[in-house]
């Protein structure tokens, strides 16, 4: 493993050499230190999924230094091409359909790829000099430390991961930033899969005076992310006080997912399992939906959450419905990347019986 420091010049060169023989190098970015690969090398991307424990089909975003490198690699639709205009160069991951021009590994396992163009002048380099895009992502796995500076890094992989590193690049201590934006464009609606530096309020609400309309409500918003089931776990974090109704969301929730069972509050049990009892109920290319739902209202710490396994039922893909989510919310977004998270606040109205809710990321 060779350390250069930012500033030499022969880490530009020296980057670009490791990455052309399909090594790996950590590098910095202007939001964390991140760790790279060259997206044409098989070699490459498959030590970088080694280093991040990804198996093949779970997406790896690319950098390019340019919108016209983008379109090389991926089909940009109108709302894709406004956000490049907008935002790009910066800290912001746009999800658009691969070309498949790239090695496997790369996009998902439905054919989607996350670009973005990073505004740091010594990245652009490593990509001018390699000719192609770079696979970036952050240098540490979710749930550890964010990486400002390379101790953050060293201190935080096993020492098999150390093995796999070819070089690394130091720039000191980075600013301390959140890391980037990352939004699917590739549904009907704009979905931020993770919000970080480029803030959006992508948020929806309805008025509910009936817990028919509340658990229709639950069954539209399992209809619009239905699609990642089976391929991602799928979070409903439910905010909102005592007695608003989030149970009964839950309860739409179950419905629309084909649960015959009866869906009761799991205050005191704090997690209740449910899979699809009722065979007239379709399942959407074979997918065994499971359902677990949380109550964090008695947890005295959102670590409890942890204790309770939601690590392994993010990594069985399961659908998640937290009720209390706000006081777990440090434990959730840790999950971030490897889930999709649908935060839903319901609020009282002004009538006994109305109900405002709103989803999106809040």
């Amino acid at each position: 493993m060779q350390v250069l420091k930012a500033n030499d010049p022969e880490a530009t060169l020296r980057a670009v050499e490791v990455l052309e023989k399909g090594g790996l190098t950590i590098l910095p970015t202007e939001t964390i230190y991140g760790i790279a690969a060259s997206s044409t090398s098989e070699k490459g991307v498959r030590k970088l999924g080694q280093y991040k424990k990804k198996p093949l089909g779970k997406p790896m975003p690319i950098a390019v230094i340019n919108q016209d490198m983008a379109e090389e690699y991926a089909e940009l639709n109108p709302t894709a091409k406004k956000l490049y205009q907008t935002f790009l160069p910066g800290p912001l991951t746009v999800v658009s359909k691969g070309k498949h021009k790239l090695v496997p590994g790369v996009e998902s396992e439905i054919g989607t790829l996350g670009i973005r163009i990073p505004g740091y002048d010594l990245i652009t380099k490593i990509i001018k000099g390699l000719g192609n895009p770079i696979v970036l992502t952050a240098a540490t796995n979710i749930g550890k430390k964010r990486p400002y500076e390379i101790d953050d890094v060293l201190k935080n992989i096993s020492e098999k991961q150390k093995a796999l590193i070819d070089l690394i690049i130091d720039a000191g201590t980075l600013p301390r930033r959140e890391p980037s934006t990352v939004i699917d464009t590739t549904l009907d609606d704009v979905a931020v899969l993770r919000q970080g530096e480029i803030m959006f309020n992508v948020q929806n609400s309805i008025f509910s005076r009936s817990e028919e309309t509340t658990m229709n409500t639950a069954k539209e918003l399992w209809q619009k992310y239905e699609h990642h089931a089976g391929k991602r776990a799928i979070v409903y974090a439910l905010e909102g006080e005592m007695g608003v109704g989030k149970t009964i969301f839950t309860k739409g929730l179950a419905k629309a997912m084909g649960i015959a069972e009866t869906v009761t509050s799991p205050t005191y049990s704090l997690n209740d399992q449910y899979s699809i009892l009722n065979p007239s109920v379709p399942l959407s290319a074979g997918v065994q939906y499971k359902l677990e739902h949380i109550d964090a209202w008695r947890m005295q710490a959102p670590e409890e959450l942890e204790e309770l396994g939601i690590k392994k039922m993010i990594s069985d893909k399961s659908v998640l419905a937290i009720e209390w989510a706000d006081r777990v919310v440090v434990v959730i977004r840790k999950y971030n990347e490897e889930a999709v998270i649908i935060w839903v606040k319901i609020e009282y109205g002004e009538k006994e019986n109305d109900r405002k809710i709103s989803w999106g990321v809040l």
